[in-house]
């Protein structure tokens, strides 16, 4: 009996101590906010920033374009561009999304580079997001998988 209220009350502190939720913060853009674990570093580099763990198993990165003049009937073939993907076009997911937005996502591996690429643009008329994830493929399972789709959904466009 004691023994099984040991085991109970090791389970419930493991329980307790990996359910907490990550301490986050979130980046604050004119045009966008997107969330991130508190001890991830962040590198904006103009209209590019990468947000990512100290160790560097992966990124996200989000790219903004204004005045862009791409057509919506291009727009897959752009993305499976950016990784140089044979994909068919039918593999990117599209559909209308918030304030006036057209939501693409698009999923890959790269089998060279053994990496997860998460890809997700919003485009309206002229302007364009892109945000990506880039994951090593050995950490690309529980908490890290997790954390990068947390911070990538946690992206918001304010206007």
């Amino acid at each position: 009996m004691t023994k099984r209220i040991a085991l109970l009350l090791t389970f419930l502190i493991s329980f307790i101590v990996f359910a907490q939720k990550t301490a986050t913060k979130v980046y604050d853009n004119p045009n966008y906010s997107i969330s991130f674990p508190e001890i991830w570093k962040v590198m904006n580099s103009g209209e590019i920033v990468n947000i990512f763990p100290d160790n560097q198993v992966g990124a996200i990165t989000i790219s903004e374009y204004h005045n862009l003049d791409l057509p919506k009937n291009e727009t897959k073939k752009f993305i499976l561009a950016l990784y140089q993907s044979t994909d068919e076009e039918s593999k990117i997911k599209s559909r209308n999304g918030k304030k006036g937005y057209t939501e693409y996502h698009y999923e890959y591996f790269d089998e060279k580079e053994k990496l997860y690429w998460i890809t997700k643009v919003f485009q309206k008329e002229k302007e364009l997001y892109l945000i990506t994830i880039n994951c090593k493929q050995k950490y690309w399972n529980g908490n890290y998988m997790t954390l990068f789709n947390d911070t990538f959904n946690s992206f918001k466009i304010k206007k």
